[in-house]
């Protein structure tokens, strides 16, 4: 498995190339450890990396759970440090965000939602938790925005970005063209697979991947 903690890295080249079932050589080189193995399952398991974290919540942020979870680069209230509930906590403003990596409570919609090919059946599970607990404080006219804490739910000093919610926590304000478009891009690449055909069919992409040695699947067919 390749580390990189934002689910991010895992999601933005998935976007416009189709992974599955084609290697490199240094997936080929581990294909006698670990059979069948590509990139796409490399996200994969990110994405279930991600989830379990969430599950586990090994430093306690409110929200975590099977349902709610998804941390990568995105808006954060600020950066600064406050006690909550005898606790100091350290929050971020603009950051990247992974498990056990300036992780601050702050969940983004984009870095589950933009996993859906990987994990559909948990990335629907999630969105439709999101909508049925937070609803309109954090999904409003263009979908969901960028960023929320529920762990902030008072905050003792200015805020960088976002306002307070009572009952919510920290939300944003704003939306970001950089994580909703993978969402977009997504859902259509799970649904019907249409950015991932026209890719296959565009040459300076095809020959980039032969010449990187990626080989295999649907490669070898063009």
């Amino acid at each position: 498995h390749l580390h990189f903690p934002p689910l991010f890295g895992h999601e933005y080249s998935h976007m416009y190339i189709d992974f599955r079932g084609i290697r490199d050589r240094w997936l080929r080189d581990q294909q006698a450890e670990i059979p069948g193995f590509d990139y796409f399952q490399n996200s994969v398991r990110a994405v279930d990396a991600q989830r379990k974290y969430a599950i586990d919540n090994p430093m306690g942020w409110a929200g975590y759970s099977e349902n709610v979870w998804g941390l990568t680069a995105c808006d954060g209230p600020g950066d600064f440090r406050q006690v909550i509930e005898g606790r100091e906590r350290q929050f971020f403003s603009y950051s990247a965000r992974g498990p056990g990596d300036r992780d601050d409570g702050t969940i983004a919609p984009t870095a589950a939602l933009a996993s859906l090919p990987f994990a559909p059946t948990h990335v629907l599970a999630c969105l439709k938790a999101l909508k049925a607990r937070y609803g309109a404080a954090i999904y409003t006219r263009y979908g969901f925005l960028d960023s929320f804490n529920p762990t902030l739910t008072v905050r003792d000093g200015p805020l960088q970005h976002g306002r307070i919610v009572p009952g919510i926590g920290w939300v944003d304000s704003d939306y970001l063209g950089i994580d909703q478009g993978p969402i977009v891009i997504q859902i259509e690449n799970h649904r019907s697979e249409i950015v991932w055909k026209a890719m296959r069919g565009e040459p300076n992409l095809v020959r980039g991947l032969k010449r990187a040695g990626f080989t295999g699947g649907w490669l070898d067919n063009t």
